[in-house]
């Protein structure tokens, strides 16, 4: 799958989440076998980051109620719905990761950390983690045959050059 993990301060950009976890309550879901593998990169200040993502944001902020929906009415087995979100830390170091997404009610998704963590302190993959709706910058749902719906950013950043 072409999830790009973006650790950004002393940035890293990914392209997948390292696991997924099963329903079972703290596990990840697997992934498919066949799933695109990570691409490190870098990205050290947010704002200017931002500005290239943007067109890419808005493209996953505005179809994301369709994919909301689609999770909300039960996605089929083995397909797995992440959001994608930053996490920020005491010391001002940021990083863009994959939450794997268990539940979303009244404007906030709670789920885990679907990656592992490089430069924010104070977290680790399959940590729980909650966030509103209102803060995803991206959505990706992974399917069992590899494939992939959303991921608007990740597919972006998998071509991005920077200068």
């Amino acid at each position: 799958m072409r999830l790009r993990h973006i650790v950004l301060g002393s940035v890293l950009l990914f392209g997948c989440p390292v696991a997924a976890y099963s329903q079972e309550p703290g596990k990840l879901t697997p992934l498919a076998a066949n799933a695109p593998t990570d691409r490190p990169g870098k990205a050290d200040d947010e704002k200017k980051f931002d500005e290239v993502i943007k067109p890419y944001v808005e493209k996953a902020r505005n179809t994301y109620p369709d994919a909301r929906e689609q999770f909300l009415r039960g996605l089929p087995a083995r397909h797995v719905f992440f959001v994608t979100a930053r996490l920020h830390d005491s010391t001002g170091h940021w990083e863009q990761v994959f939450i794997e997404v268990r539940e979303i009610k009244d404007g906030t998704i709670k789920g885990l950390i679907a990656n592992d963590i490089q430069t924010v302190s104070g977290y680790k993959m399959g940590d729980r983690h909650t966030l509103k709706e209102s803060e995803i910058l991206d959505w990706t749902i992974s399917k069992p045959d590899g494939t992939e719906e959303g991921n608007f950013v990740g597919k972006f950043l998998d071509t991005y050059k920077p200068n």
